[in-house]
């Protein structure tokens, strides 16, 4: 810890003020977050591999120079055991869609959000990462070979099949084993950066919610498929097929975007080659962590883990008959009967594209009102209870729309959901899981857009919307809420939000 203390004093001019170990993770190396007297804080770490703290080092500096979301290396001691980075902050990808995950699956619009902004950032650093990246320097070794994916597949073998006492011809497993290898290793798409560890943990997000990648020392030369299975197929996240689908739609075309892709059919087949590798991969470490190192996270993990495989068998005819049988036999194992659930998600928002309305010459001169060039514009949105009246407008103007919320699934009906509001999570899983509410706010955003866009331009000051419900407290509130919080989003202006039975005033400011 000194020589990590003396690395920052080298590097800052004086030692740093505080120094708080961050939690661990599965990796050997320890962090620190160390800051200053200026109260400018960095990331130190403390490795036992030299190896593999130089190929961070050298990654690192590598995507930083293509000017990719990376951590800065600011400072590395001579034997290459300690570095400091820039410190992207306390809140990663799984921080941050927690609330999905421990829902079982049901992630929220703005969840969903943030994994479809992190997939399409990942072909940047997988492609324009490659470009002139000495892979000599990746750790352990520079690229994805029969050699390493025979390790990982008799891992599975060894740590998790056999451990469950399924009967198994090893010799037909083995020649199954060898040319699901060759296939692997086989495509033509190799010249790429495989991140390899490519999780929701390894993902951090400013204040934003743009993504910054972290933990890539173990990249190497590969094919960009692995890493979307990694990522979309981690048993713990529980991603519902829905979703998994729109973000392999997202990656596909924001790869489209670096390089030549394979059609869309061919894109999927490789794919789901990967997701199998990947899922006996991962069950070959949940069987050594859990059944020999009885840790409870990763037997835990198991039940998920077998259910993506069975899921994957269902939709798939893998070309590796016997090896299919076997995993068929244990996906039948009583023990792995436990099924998880995967929601059903509704469709996202869709919203209009902000083309100008622009006159036709024969029109003539527009004439003008007198509330025309008077901007700008302030929108007010407020949520009520019809039993106790539609809101006033205080304006005078009267313009804008009062939207009925009481054809939609009522929450309060429900015991757990009495005491909440439309802003508290539980309910907001409740409505978009159910999926009512967004087809209602379909049409309004339609509505919306189009007339914010033209009070706009025609310099108009005030703007009302207002939603009534049987109480003023779970579908009102939720649509009001993200009414504003989408005009705010798209057109920047000044937003208030009353939620008046509630007695919450919100003002989100002008951009």
């Amino acid at each position: 810890m000194k020589q990590l203390i003396d690395l920052y004093k080298k590097w800052c001019g004086t030692e740093p003020v505080t120094t708080e170990q961050l939690p661990g993770a599965g990796s050997n190396r320890v962090y620190y977050r160390m800051t200053g007297a200026d109260g400018v804080s960095v990331v130190g770490c403390i490795g036992t591999s030299r190896d593999e703290n130089h190929a961070f080092v050298y990654l690192a500096h590598h995507f930083a120079e293509r000017q990719l979301p990376v951590p800065q290396v600011l400072a590395v001691s001579e034997d290459e055991l300690r570095y400091l980075q820039t410190d992207l902050g306390a809140v990663s990808l799984f921080d941050a869609i927690r609330g999905g995950r421990e829902a079982g699956g049901r992630y929220t619009l703005q969840e969903q959000q943030l994994l479809k902004r992190t997939i399409r950032e990942l072909p940047n650093i997988q492609i324009r990462g490659a470009r002139e990246l000495d892979f000599s320097h990746c750790y352990p070794q520079p690229a994805f070979d029969t050699d390493s994916v025979l390790f990982d597949l008799n891992y599975f073998k060894y740590c998790f099949l056999k451990a469950t006492e399924l009967d198994f011809h090893e010799l037909k497993l083995e020649a199954d084993f060898r040319l699901m290898a060759k296939d692997l290793t086989a495509g033509g798409d190799e010249q790429c950066f495989l991140y390899r560890d490519f999780q929701a943990r390894n993902v951090m997000l400013d204040d934003k919610g743009n993504p910054y990648f972290i933990d890539f020392q173990g990249g190497r030369r590969g094919p960009y498929y692995y890493d979307v299975a990694s990522f979309l197929w981690q048993a713990s996240a529980k991603y519902p097929h829905k979703l998994r689908r729109e973000l392999v739609y997202e990656y596909y075309h924001a790869l489209k975007q670096f390089t030549e892709v394979p059609t869309p059919h061919v894109f999927v087949a490789r794919l789901s080659l990967f997701v199998l590798f990947r899922t006996l991969q991962v069950l070959g470490a949940y069987g050594f962590r859990g059944y020999f190192e009885r840790k409870q996270h990763f037997i835990d993990s198991i039940p998920p883990a077998i259910q993506n495989l069975r899921e994957l068998l269902d939709a798939t005819d893998f070309p590796y008959p016997y090896l299919s049988a076997v995993l068929r036999q244990l996906t039948e194992m009583p023990q792995f009967q436990q099924i998880t659930s995967t929601a059903k998600r509704a469709d996202g928002y869709k919203t209009t594209e902000n083309n100008p309305y622009k006159p036709h010459p024969q029109d003539g001169p527009a004439t003008f009102s007198k509330y025309d060039a008077q901007g700008p514009l302030v929108v007010k949105v407020f949520s009520f209870s019809y039993g106790k009246g539609i809101p006033e407008d205080e304006s005078g103007n009267g313009g804008g729309y009062v939207f009925d919320c009481r054809s939609t699934h009522n929450p309060g009906r429900y015991e757990p959901y009495k005491k909440l509001t439309g802003l508290d999570e539980p309910v907001i899983r409740f409505l978009e899981d159910d999926g009512e509410i967004l087809t209602f706010l379909d049409s309004v955003y339609k509505l919306a857009d189009a007339h914010v866009r033209r009070y706009i331009q025609r310099g108009f000051t005030s703007l009302m919307f207002c939603f009534g419900c049987t109480g003023g407290q779970h579908r009102s509130v939720y649509s009001a809420q993200h009414l504003a919080e989408h005009i705010h989003e798209k057109f920047g202006v000044e937003v208030r939000i009353c939620h008046r039975e509630q007695k919450i005033t919100q003002v989100l400011q002008k951009k």
